[in-house]
């Protein structure tokens, strides 16, 4: 059995033991084996295109993408203002999570226009501890697809839970060295007893 068919709490634990060995390298959603994984998703649902972005100052940057061959229509380090994003429709409700041909919904959902036709189409958010939505984990075609299910949304939503538990290590493991550098600083004696001084308006 691949581990795409397992359970999905089975999946999540063997997609974690997939791409623990790197999490302490590089970019925590650029490592080689966070892109193993897209890249063997994107061809077990079947898909065009995958890809992980992240949102920040109203734009959605990728920053990771993961194409068939041949298929070029977005890039790693791209993005547009989220507002013309499908990500957006998603997050807003107005698009479902999963969505088997986008293009019959164009009107009915206000869906943004895009250079290319999309089809099928898939979207989880990736969700911090703290409630943030970092970004989102999606995936689609360009041709419609009647055949995925509620079990393909269940496996993005996975990544995505493992994406995000990644994050929110990284972030408390950089708040820790913060504090740590911050405890660490020398405190300048002359300075402080100055500083008590003036507020006590002594010379």
């Amino acid at each position: 059995m691949h581990i795409w068919d397992y359970a999905p709490d089975a999946l999540e634990v063997s997609v974690s033991e997939l791409i623990v060995t790197t999490a302490d390298q590089g970019d925590i959603l650029v490592d080689d084996t966070v892109r193993q994984v897209l890249h063997d998703l994107r061809q077990n649902l079947n898909m065009d295109v995958i890809f992980i972005s992240e949102i920040r100052d109203g734009k959605r940057m990728f920053k990771h993408v993961d194409s068939k061959p041949g298929c070029n229509l977005i890039t790693t380090g791209g993005g547009s203002r989220l507002e013309e994003s499908f990500c957006q429709c998603v997050l807003e409700g107005r698009l479902p999570k999963l969505v088997h041909d986008a293009e019959t919904l164009r009107q009915s959902a206000k869906l943004p226009d895009t250079p290319f036709r999309v089809g099928a189409h898939i979207s989880a958010p990736i969700v911090l501890a703290d409630g943030h939505v970092y970004g989102t984990l999606c995936t689609f075609s360009v041709a419609a697809d009647p055949s995925l299910t509620q079990k393909d949304l269940q496996k993005l939503e996975c990544v995505a839970r493992v994406a995000a538990k990644r994050i929110d290590t990284r972030l408390h493991a950089a708040r820790e060295e913060a504090i740590a550098g911050w405890e660490l600083q020398p405190i300048a004696h002359n300075d402080s007893k100055r500083d008590w001084s003036d507020k006590l308006g002594r010379k």
